[in-house]
């Protein structure tokens, strides 16, 4: 049993004691709620006249299925819907996509038209309840759809209020769903502010995410810098529009992570206002309104655990307390099965219920900032201020937030954040409850998990598409998409106004992202690989050593190190684990070769027999593992191959079962151990190499 504190970030350590000494000199000290610098929170009365908004985050399958789940959430306690789309929505691809086949209506309600979004919101209020959309790349054809939807469903653009994420910069820091390169990306995000200002007036146009960046590995200090240098990047260029900084600064709100580390996720969350506050002045913004920043949050997901899911309750509930405490304004909790597939009905409703005993039987919401004036509490929030500062100066230093992107120094900064906790978890330095100790005891039976029939919802999206083409009027969807490529080609014309009229005009998502792409070809990402890092953090840990000296006896063995090829097949863009397995593969003594983002099967298989390698390592976290495993592996057929394959990510136990009955060589759920995936691989890539060698692998003449 590991008895030690745990280790934290050194920019958010935590002294043993604190005294009045500590709060000397701290500007905010005395300040009040509602008031600059807002530290307390944006508003004076805070929870105790309204409690936060209990907002869940849904959406999967086709537009009736997450409709159903948004009107049972509403019946038991949600105030407010968030948008979950599915991934070829996110990325601007149509259902019926060969490309993006395997992904549809997997993670995400799949939408391709206005019939679309009218079904999501059927007997839906859509002037009283408030709608968020986690939509970023694809945000003008998406947004289109949902204005126009109301629009026909007699609610007025003026009625609808909610908030349209609409963050493009963070994903080409992270999340990866990015379609086009970051200057038109901008371009496109600054038309939506623009838009909803004069249309839309109740629609927040942006909400700076800082949650996937802690998701991807950032600790607090640099989630929080690099959101508020995303935000100033947007003040600037919305103001270079002519707009001014009072009606730009509040028509933003802010999205952050709430992990486990206790008090620094409530520091976190205060110093944000702070720092806001600061931000928006500096940029001219006069009004309280444009100055106090608003807040969703989201408990963590990267902290669930698929061993004994149940302690994610209690992981939920401290993450939720965290948020309250750091004065948030609307709180998604996660479900407790969330690290082995899509939440189960009852475990949304526990997370929306743990919400409510919040609200209604704790007392929670009866003092305004309680822990105003804490030692501890206001140095710590001070002390992340200007740590985040820090941060934000060095990218300036380097540029300013599109040169850190292009540079690829944000992604390098946050992947080592991500190895160093990875290896603090590996060496236990780090205690994950079931994970990595205190293991005994019986696996939970969560019954069914969630799943999608991601082919049936995939015919039923195609059927549907080819009706709403089949009665649409071709040359006016032919003339309203030229017109938005012209648009995109030069400077006039505000993109999502355009938009709207393509999708009036029944263009379909797929469509108006193709328009665009006359233009702006889609952005490729690569998967970096970092040496010499992750390794470095377990030069004393003995098993880690042991681990190594059995991949350098398979090189003495092979007469040269064991090949491995990394890869993120269809649309999934989270690279935090594929990045870290690569990582620890490298160190550990491997020659390893990564694709880039968003791979085909047939490109995948190719860059394995170019690489030679001894297996193929898969990293799927979007549910999508077993279509694209059969693609994958029927490609390898066609190229008369037998390279093994494993596959490593969020993979329910029925998944696990059908993967390794199609002949993948092994399965890692989150959770497992690295140096018992290095270990396995190890076994599996001599084994690969030396049937090459004896002539029973199709690669044996180039191995």
């Amino acid at each position: 049993m590991n008895t030690q504190r745990r280790r934290r970030s050194d920019r958010a350590k935590l002294k043993r004691v604190y005294t009045r000494a500590d709060i000397e000199g701290i500007a905010h000290i005395d300040s009040m709620p509602g008031e600059a610098p807002f530290v307390r929170g944006p508003f004076a009365s805070m929870y105790t006249q309204k409690p936060w908004t209990i907002r869940q985050y849904a959406g999967y399958a086709q537009a009736s299925d997450t409709n159903l789940a948004f009107r049972t959430a509403l019946a038991e306690g949600a105030q407010g819907l968030s948008v979950a789309f599915d991934l070829p929505t996110q990325r601007g691809y149509d259902s019926d996509d060969p490309a993006v086949s395997a992904d549809v209506g997997m993670t995400g309600v799949a939408i391709d038209t206005v019939e679309d979004m009218t079904r999501l919101f059927e007997d839906i209020a859509l002037d009283r309840v408030s709608v968020s959309m986690t939509m970023n790349g694809a945000v003008l054809p998406v947004l289109a759809a949902f204005i126009v939807a109301a629009e026909e469903s007699g609610v007025g653009a003026s009625q609808l209020r909610g908030t349209i994420q609409n963050d493009i910069l963070k994903e080409f820091m992270v999340r990866n769903t990015s379609i086009f390169a970051p200057e038109p990306s901008l371009r496109i995000a600054a038309d939506v502010v623009e838009y909803l200002g004069k249309n839309v007036p109740r629609f927040n146009a942006l909400s700076v995410s800082g949650y996937h960046f802690q998701e991807a590995g950032a600790d607090p200090v640099l989630e929080l810098a690099l959101t508020m240098a995303n935000a100033r990047k947007y003040i600037t260029a919305l103001a270079g529009r002519g707009m001014q900084a009072d009606d730009v600064c509040q028509r933003m709100s802010f999205f952050f992570g709430v992990g486990m580390d206790f008090y620094v996720e409530i520091a976190k969350l205060r110093a944000a206002r702070i720092l806001w506050a600061d931000i928006a002045s500096a940029s001219g913004a006069t009004s309280d309104r444009a100055r106090a920043l608003r807040m969703h949050c989201q408990t963590s997901g990267w902290s669930l655990t698929a061993q004994k899911p149940m302690n994610n309750v209690v992981r939920t509930t401290v993450e939720a307390l965290a948020a309250v405490f750091g004065g948030t304004q609307s709180l998604h909790t996660n479900g407790y099965d969330e690290a082995l597939s899509l939440p189960c009905a009852d475990a949304s409703r526990l997370a929306r219920d743990t919400q409510l005993v919040l609200q209604h039987e704790t007392g929670v919401c009866d003092v305004v900032d309680p822990w105003a004036g804490s030692y501890m509490m206001e140095k710590l929030t001070a002390e992340i201020c200007q740590k985040a500062l820090t941060v934000m100066a060095e990218i300036e230093r380097r540029g300013g937030v599109v040169d850190v992107v292009e540079s690829g120094w944000v992604r390098e900064q946050i992947h080592r954040s991500a190895l160093n906790t990875q290896a603090e978890i590996e060496a236990g330095r780090r205690t994950v409850v079931g994970a990595n100790d205190f293991m005994t005891g019986c696996d939970e039976d969560l019954g069914e998990p969630q799943t999608v029939d991601g082919r049936r919802v995939r015919v039923l999206q195609t059927q549907r598409l080819a009706h709403i083409k089949a009665r649409r009027d071709p040359t006016r969807v032919r003339d309203t998409l030229d017109a938005l490529t012209r648009a995109a080609r030069g400077r006039d014309g505000n993109l999502l106004e355009l938009t709207v009229a393509c999708m009036r005009a029944r263009a379909t998502v797929g469509e108006c992202t193709q328009a665009l792409e006359a233009v702006w070809p889609r952005y490729q990402i690569c998967l970096p690989l970092l040496r010499d890092h992750y390794g470095a953090n377990l030069e004393s840990d003995k098993d880690w050593q042991d681990t190594c000296r059995a991949v350098a006896d398979a090189t003495k063995r092979l007469g040269r190190a064991p090949r491995v090829l990394i890869a993120k097949l269809g649309q999934d863009g989270h690279d935090r684990g594929a990045r870290i397995i690569a990582a620890a593969l490298s160190d550990a003594g491997f020659a390893v070769s990564t694709g880039s983002m968003f791979a085909s099967p047939s490109d995948t298989v190719q860059l394995a027999e170019g690489e030679r390698a001894d297996v193929i390592g898969v990293s799927s976290l979007a549910g999508a593992q077993n279509d694209l495993i059969t693609a994958l592996r029927d490609q390898l057929t066609v190229r008369g191959l037998r390279i093994p394959i494993v596959v490593g990510g969020i993979i329910d136990q029925a998944s696990q079962l059908v993967l390794r009955r199609s002949g993948v060589a092994a399965c890692f759920p989150a959770g497992t151990p690295i140096k018992k995936i290095v270990t396995l691989l190890t076994a599996i890539a001599v084994a690969s190499a030396e049937k090459c060698v004896e002539g029973d692998h199709p690669l044996h003449e180039s191995a």
